[in-house]
């Protein structure tokens, strides 16, 4: 049993990390059009990846137009809505764990 899990989760992890597909997503080309002298495209797509396991597709819209205008983030940041207060804890937990994955 330890050593199928072991083997489940190696492949699960094998598989996240695998090459992007060649259409970057939202997140990713935010990222790399954002000015930011980081923005490597290494790094922009481990945060793609990253951003796929962890907000949906609408999220992830929305989190890319925060490059642009980081003042929408402040605005969710603050908002008494309890979707925005949802979006914020998903959006934290992502940042958390794009640090960590992508350094």
């Amino acid at each position: 049993m330890k050593y199928l899990l072991t083997v489940t989760l190696c492949a699960g992890a094998l598989g996240w990390m695998a090459p992007a597909p060649t259409e970057a997503g939202s997140i990713e080309r935010a990222c790399r059009q954002s000015n930011r002298t980081a923005a490597s495209p290494e790094l922009c797509s481990c945060i793609q990846r990253v951003a796929n396991t962890s907000l949906s597709a609408s999220e992830r819209r929305k989190v890319a137009r925060w490059f642009d205008n980081p003042h929408q983030a402040q605005e969710v940041r603050q908002s008494s809505r309890s979707g925005d207060a949802k979006l914020w804890q998903r959006y934290r937990a992502f940042g958390d764990r794009a640090a960590e994955v992508c350094g």
